[in-house]
């Protein structure tokens, strides 16, 4: 398959970013059987999953042993395991972890326009559901249209998503894209928003005009990255629950595990206590947590 050039293992690289806390609180909210975390990654371990030369930052190991043991704490049966830049385009570590995981975990891709279409086929086969657009300046240059375009050919035929992660006003840069696709549209992170904004903010708006179009999904993660406050994150809270009461049927939740680059490192377990403020009634929480992953991320029931 078709891979980034990578460090060689047992390479001694000093990460640039913190871990996860060792131990994260037990949640005070008990999930929904079938729930899913809808969106985190996985690192390493290095020595045997080497990470890609031209890397925008170095991430701490966190393997796919610490990742279900964490998700056995936290009460979550699914996930979905997005590609992570520090490995670009080698799933190595993601395959390996999905077949670890049974069929209880799904991945996003990180493909190029120069990606084989057997690999994408093996992919698919292998439990990915989607492929990811960074619009991030700190993880490398945007993607021309064009590549987009190549890639979302690449993908039709197995009806996969297409993953949008923006900063702010970026998202208004890829609403006539958003807009033209014919695949669902999953939007990272309530498009990392500006807090400062509010819910009157050109790309909140923007974002909320996306989901009246029927085919757009937002993921109400990453509160602690567009807070500006401490921990709880209120200021963040308020915002994805204005989402999940826009659009019940097209928001899910994800930790962000393992939170690399983050201001704040959150306690997961609070991060899941949260849950009960973005969506108060159990039904839209069963909705986002159960079945909408079954639905977007096409788990086997």
């Amino acid at each position: 398959m078709t891979t980034t050039s990578t460090t060689q293992p047992g390479a001694k690289d000093q990460p640039t970013c913190a871990p996860p806390l060792a131990h994260p609180s037990r949640p005070a909210l008990a999930l929904p059987p079938g729930s899913c975390d809808a969106h985190f990654h996985i690192f390493g371990p290095h020595e045997r999953f080497p990470f890609a030369a031209g890397r925008p930052f170095t991430p701490p190991d966190a393997p796919k042993e610490a990742l279900f043991a964490l998700h056995r704490h936290l009460g979550f049966e699914r996930g979905v395991i997005v590609q992570t830049t520090a490995h670009g385009n080698d799933h190595a570590a993601v395959l390996d972890a999905l077949a670890a995981g049974q069929g209880r975990y799904h991945g996003v891709a990180l493909l190029s326009e120069a990606t084989p279409a057997e690999e994408v086929k093996h992919l698919d086969a292998a439990g990915f559901c989607g492929a990811r657009f960074h619009f991030v300046q700190s993880l490398g240059a945007a993607p021309s249209f064009d590549r987009m375009w190549k890639v979302v050919r690449l993908i039709q035929p197995y009806g996969w998503h297409i993953a949008i992660h923006v900063i702010g006003n970026a998202l208004l840069d890829v609403v006539d894209f958003i807009n033209a696709v014919e695949l669902p549209v999953v939007i990272d992170h309530i498009a990392r928003t500006d807090i400062r904004e509010g819910a009157n903010g050109e790309a909140f708006t923007a974002l909320r005009h996306l989901l009246d179009s029927g085919k757009v999904w937002v993921k109400l993660s990453g509160i602690d990255r567009i807070s500006r406050e401490e921990p709880p994150f209120r200021d963040a809270i308020a915002l994805a629950s204005v989402i999940a009461r826009q659009a019940p049927e097209r928001i899910v939740w994800g930790t962000d595990w393992p939170h690399p680059n983050v201001r704040i490192m959150p306690d997961d377990g609070k991060l899941v206590d949260a849950i009960a403020e973005i969506a108060p009634d159990p039904q839209t929480r069963h909705r986002m947590l159960v079945d909408n992953p079954l639905q977007l991320f096409r788990f086997s029931r």
